[in-house]
This record gives structure tokens, sequence and C-alpha cells, in this order.
């Protein structure tokens, strides 16, 4: 569905929503001056010279104001209370967790976040990424698909290595850890997401943007990177498919037959992004546009402002990816021999999209079982969905 709009979204943010408010204080210079008790030496003149030099009543006033201010201000800087007002020295840690919070947001993460990118990273920095919370990590759950899908798929075990694990809670991460090299701490201060987000809740709404801020920062940061759910099973590599000239292209949920017709329905769960100076504006702009559209997540905002006059503004180039070769539940691959990869959209609840998922495994299974000449003799489709769709 495409979202007609009157005036670009990017002026009415940026006038209604404004930019940052800049404070200036105008500081008052005081001048402290000392007389220097007898000149050179004096500190050696007997004491009684010393108690002649009594110093006036209004300037012990001053000096203790000025004492009792300084404690306070010291006071407040110590207390939790204080990262509330310098939200750049707000100090995290937990276990395996070491992180600062970010000055424009409550989020917060962990130190060695570029250590993890560059170990992960491909010759030409580009990193595989996918988000994951304790409900999505426990044994035999999603993560263990996602990860299953990568060993048993056509040239894809090589690509775990470029994967990284983004974990939204500590006991994420936990797991994270026992079964993957690259395992990254994300976590905001307050919010916890280690149970199922069930779809657009508050907590499914806070974490969907989360992770549109964090891959804004892996940007800036110069990684590109594809954006993957742990609910797609990679199955293909996928690289042969993607356009090479384009900054920022997506999987769908429908596909309208032209990867430039922004009439099609994106899915925010798989997209790869080019690292520059406009994809990073593009995301800054998405991110802010969540307070544009209150109550909408990710995808359906991007499906609003990708009309919007600003990306041309800042000539971003996007295509659509055909969902013969990224298909999902919602629009099934019809021919095995041409697919990358398979996502459980349009699928609500988490032991549906296992149950579901596990069938897709099987499938995949029984399709490579086959001789080279049966699997190419004639298309082979999916047996999903089941229970999801």
């Amino acid at each position: 569905m495409s979202y007609a709009i009157g005036a670009s979204t990017y002026e009415t943010i940026m006038e209604n929503l404004g930019g940052e408010r800049k404070n200036s204080t105008n500081n008052d210079e005081e001048k402290l001056v000392e007389e220097e008790a007898g000149g050179c030496g004096g500190a050696n003149l007997p004491l009684h010279h010393n108690r002649r030099r009594i110093i006036p009543s209004n300037v012990v006033t001053i000096l203790v104001l000025f004492t009792i201010v300084t404690l306070s201000c010291l006071l407040l800087y110590r207390s939790t209370s204080a990262r509330q007002f310098f939200p750049n020295l707000s100090y995290f840690k937990h276990g395996n967790f070491s992180a600062t919070s970010s000055p424009s947001s409550s989020m917060v993460v962990e130190n060695s976040v570029e250590k993890v990118l560059e170990k992960a990273a491909m010759a030409n920095r580009t990193v595989i990424i996918t988000t994951l919370n304790a409900a999505w990590t426990r044994s035999g759950s999603i993560f263990d698909l996602f990860l299953e899908s990568f060993r048993i798929g056509n040239q894809t075990e090589g690509l775990l290595k470029h994967v990284v694990v983004v974990a939204l809670d500590k006991t994420a991460y936990a797991r994270c850890r026992e079964l993957h090299p690259h395992c990254y701490a994300l976590t905001t201060v307050g919010v916890d997401f280690s149970g199922e987000a069930h779809f657009m809740s508050q907590d499914y709404l806070k974490m969907m943007w989360r992770r549109i801020d964090f891959l804004r920062l892996v940007l800036q940061m110069g990684y590109s990177f594809i954006f993957t759910d742990a609910d797609i099973m990679w199955l293909r590599q996928p690289f042969s498919q993607f356009y090479p000239d384009t900054d920022f292209q997506i999987a769908c949920d429908h596909y309208w037959y032209d990867s430039s017709d922004l009439n099609n329905s994106p899915n925010g769960g798989f997209n790869y992004v080019k690292s520059n100076n406009r994809s990073i504006e593009f995301y800054k702009f998405w991110y802010k546009s969540r307070e544009a559209f209150p109550g909408k997540h990710d995808q359906d905002v991007l499906n609003i402002i990708k009309f919007d006059p600003f990306i041309k503004q800042i000539g971003l180039k996007i295509r659509f990816l055909k969902t013969a070769y990224f298909g999902g539940f919602c629009e099934p691959s019809k021919d095995l021999n041409l697919v990358c990869t398979m996502h459980a959209n349009c699928c609500i609840g988490l032991d549906n999209k296992i149950h579901d998922l596990k069938m897709v495994i099987g499938d995949w299974k029984n399709y490579m079982g086959l001789a080279s000449n049966e699997r190419t003799s004639r298309p082979r489709t999916w047996t999903v969905p089941r229970r999801c769709g």
C-alpha cells in the first residue's frame, strides 16, 4: 500500500520537531585576587603580623556559598540521577557487558562494538547483522534454526564468520557466546526485551526502532551491512542477486515485478545497505520520522517516507529485491532452484514461526538430497506456510 503525503516529511519533522535546542549561558567571570602575605617570603612573618589581616565578612560569605554550590554539584554528578542530566557520563557494567550510553538516546552499548565489527567484517568492510532476545535464543528456538540454515545452505556456511549477533538482553548475549564467535551486547536502561515481543506491542516497537538507530551507527562507523532477521533461513549466498550500484536494497512482502517501483511492499527484515553519506542521512531521517508517525513501526514508516522528496534530494538509490530469490511466507518463492533466503514473515506467534521454519529446513534437506538432474528438471516448491500465513 502506498501513502500519499502532501509536503516533505523531512521538512515537517525539522519544522515541527525542531533540531537540537542550543542553550547559551553567559557566565560572569569572577576574579579572585589574593594579596601576598608580606610579599616574598611572607609565610615566614611572625604570627602577630598575620593576625592583623582580618578577612571582611562579605568575602567569608561568598567563599562559604561558593563551597556549598561546588559540593552540591559534585554530589549531583556522582548521583545516579545525574545520568539524566549528563547522558554522556552514564556508565553501565553487567557481567560481560561494559557499556556507555549514547548522547542521543537511552541506548547502552558494549565498548567493544568496533572490535566485533572489525573481526567479523569481509574484506570490503561488510558485515551480516541480526538481532536476538532471550525468547529467540532458547534451545531449539529461532537462533538454532538460523545457524543451521547457514550450515546446510549452498555456499553459505563460510558466511557465518561474518555474522554479528546483536543481543538485546544478557540472556541472549550469554547464549550467543555459547554458539557463535561474534556477539555484541546492546541494551537500554530500564527496558527488558528478554520476553517474546508481540507484534506491534510497545516492546516490539522499541526493539524495531532501536535496531534502526543501531544500524545508523554501524553505517557511520564505515561498515556496510546485510541486515537479516533471525527468522530468515539462509540457503544460498545472496551477493550475485544484489544490484551493484545501489545504496539501499530491501526484500519485499510483495514484489510488483519492477525493482525500482516504489509501490513494492518492503520488508525491513532483510536489506543490504552500503555505508556512504546518502545512506547515513537516510537512516537518520528514517529514525527521526518515528516522531512524526507515533505508534507505527519502522516498516510502516519506511513505506511512507520512501515517497518523500528528501530521498531524491540526498540522491539515495533504492532497489527492491525479488521474492523469487528472497521470498517469505507472505509471498513464497516458487522455485527452490532460485531461492537465496526464506523469511517467516506474515506469521504471528513464536511457536508458529518455529514450526514452519522447521518445515523449511526439512524441505531444503529433501531438495538437496535429490540428484542434481532431479533438482533442475522441474521447479521444486515449498510445503509452507502451514501454521503461518
